[in-house]
C-alpha cells in the first residue's frame, strides 16, 4: 500500500537530499567540501560567470564558508573528484569513476555513429595523436594543438585536435588535471586519479544496481524516470526493470504536488523512517545557481514548489520574461522569487537590477532585510566590495 507524503513535507525531504537543510554557516573544510559533493552525487558545471560559475555557487549557496581552494585541491592535486558528464558537464567524487567506465563504453558507441558523419573517418587519426602526444609530452590544452590557419565557430567547426581531446575525455582516456583562465587542462587519466578509483572494475550488473540506488538516495522519491535522468548514465528501460527487481526493498509513496495531484513513486524501504522525518531548512533567504541540482529537473521543481522557471540565455532580448540569466530565491522551503544581477568586477559591484517576487509572497521589510544580507555574503564571495540597487530594481 502506498504512503502519501504530502507536499510541505515532500519538500522538506528533496530539500535535505539536495543538501540545503544542514547549518549554512558551519565551518566546511575540505573534507567537508569533499562529502558535500558525494552526498550531493555530482555538482554541475558551467562557463557563465555572471556573477559567479555554477559549480560554485551551488556549494557557497549550501555553506557559506565554503572555499574556492578546496575544491580546487580536491580537484586538481588530490584526485578525490574528476570532472566528466552525467547529464551535462560535472565534478564527480572519483569514487565513482568504476562505474562511469561503463557510461565510457556506451558514449564512445555514440560518438562513433554520431561524430563519424559529423568529422568524417580522419578524426580517428587525430585521436591516436593527440594520445600519444599527451602520453610522451604530458598535458595539453586545446589551443595547443590549434593550426594557425584553422578558423574557429564553435562547437561544429572544432579543430581535430579538439575533437581528439573531447572524444578522448568523454570515453575516459583523458582526465582534466586542471584549467586556465576556465580553459581545460588535459592528461591520462591514470596520471590524474589515484590507482584505487581509476584502477577498479565493476560488473554491469553492479554498475546499474549501484546508478540506481544512489539516485534513489539522493532524491529521497522518485520515478523509474526520474531515477534513470539523475545521473544520466542508465536508460529508461535499465531504470524501469531495476525497479520491478527490487519492488521488495521499495516503499510505493504517493507524493503530493502544489495543486494537490499525487504522483505515484518509490523510496529505499530501509530509509524510510530517516526520510519522513527530515529537518526543518534554514530560514534564511538564499541565492541559487540556475543549474543548482533543486532545479536540474525543472518538471519536478515545478511540481513541489509551484516555481516555473526556465533559463533565458538563448531567447532573444526582446522575447525574455525576466532576464538574461537570473537566480531563483530559496527561503525555508520556499521558492520565493527570482533576481536579475550582475557582478561588475571592474567596478567592485554586485548590481541588482530587478526583483520579482513569487505570487503570493509579500516584499516586507523583514524578508528585505534577508535579501540584503544574502547579497552582502555573495558579494564578498564574489569578490567586490558592495551591492548596487539600479533604478527601478524593485519594479
Amino acid at each position: 500500500m502506498a504512503i502519501l507524503i504530502e507536499n510541505s513535507l515532500a519538500r522538506r525531504i528533496f530539500l535535505e537530499r539536495q543538501g540545503l537543510s544542514r547549518p549554512p554557516n558551519r565551518q566546511l573544510g575540505r573534507d567537508g567540501v569533499q562529502a558535500l559533493v558525494e552526498d550531493l552525487g555530482f555538482v554541475q558545471v558551467d562557463s557563465i560567470q555572471t556573477v559567479e560559475r555554477a559549480h560554485q555557487l551551488i556549494l557557497f549557496s549550501r555553506n557559506q564558508t565554503y572555499a574556492r581552494g578546496h575544491l580546487t585541491d580536491l580537484l586538481e592535486r588530490q584526485g578525490a573528484l574528476f570532472e566528466n558528464w552525467t547529464h551535462d558537464a560535472s565534478i564527480i567524487p572519483s569514487a565513482f569513476f568504476p562505474y562511469w567506465k561503463h557510461r565510457f563504453v556506451r558514449r564512445e558507441a555514440r560518438i562513433r555513429a554520431n561524430w563519424t558523419r559529423w568529422r568524417g573517418e580522419d578524426y580517428d587519426s587525430a585521436v591516436a595523436d593527440t594520445y600519444d602526444r599527451i602520453r610522451d609530452q604530458g598535458p595539453m590544452m586545446a589551443r595547443e594543438g590549434k593550426t594557425d590557419e584553422h578558423v574557429s565557430g564553435g562547437w561544429w567547426n572544432w579543430h581535430p585536435s579538439k575533437t581528439a581531446l573531447e572524444f578522448l575525455w568523454q570515453t575516459g582516456r583523458l582526465a582534466i588535471a586542471g584549467r586556465v583562465n576556465f580553459q581545460k587542462i588535459y592528461d591520462l587519466t591514470e596520471r590524474v586519479l589515484p590507482a584505487e578509483h581509476h584502477e577498479p572494475e565493476v560488473s554491469e550488473a553492479d554498475f546499474i544496481d549501484w546508478a540506481c540506488r544512489s539516485a534513489l538516495e539522493r532524491l529521497g522519491f522518485a520515478t523509474s524516470g526520474e531515477i534513470a535522468a539523475f545521473f544520466d548514465i542508465v536508460t529508461p528501460q535499465e531504470a524501469k526493470d531495476w525497479v520491478l527487481r527490487h519492488r521488495d526493498a521499495l516503499q510505493a509513496v504517493e507524493i503530493e504536488s502544489v495543486d494537490g495531484r499525487r504522483r505515484p513513486s518509490f523510496a529505499l524501504a530501509d530509509r524510510l523512517p530517516a526520510l519522513l522525518s527530515p529537518p526543518e531548512p534554514p530560514g534564511r533567504l538564499r541565492v541559487l545557481s540556475p543549474f543548482d541540482p533543486l532545479l536540474r529537473d525543472r518538471d519536478r521543481t515545478e511540481r513541489l514548489f509551484g516555481f516555473h522557471y526556465r533559463i533565458e540565455v538563448f531567447v532573444p532580448e526582446p522575447k525574455r520574461q525576466y532576464g538574461y540569466y537570473v537566480f531563483p530565491l530559496l527561503e525555508g522551503d520556499r521558492m520565493v522569487g527570482r533576481i536579475d544581477m550582475k557582478a561588475d568586477r571592474k567596478a567592485g559591484s554586485l548590481d541588482v537590477k530587478r526583483i520579482w517576487w513569487q505570487p503570493g509572497v509579500r516584499e516586507s521589510a523583514g524578508r528585505l532585510d534577508r535579501l540584503e544580507a544574502e547579497l552582502a555574503r555573495l558579494a564578498k564571495f564574489t569578490g567586490v566590495e558592495r551591492v548596487c540597487f539600479m533604478d527601478g530594481w524593485r519594479g
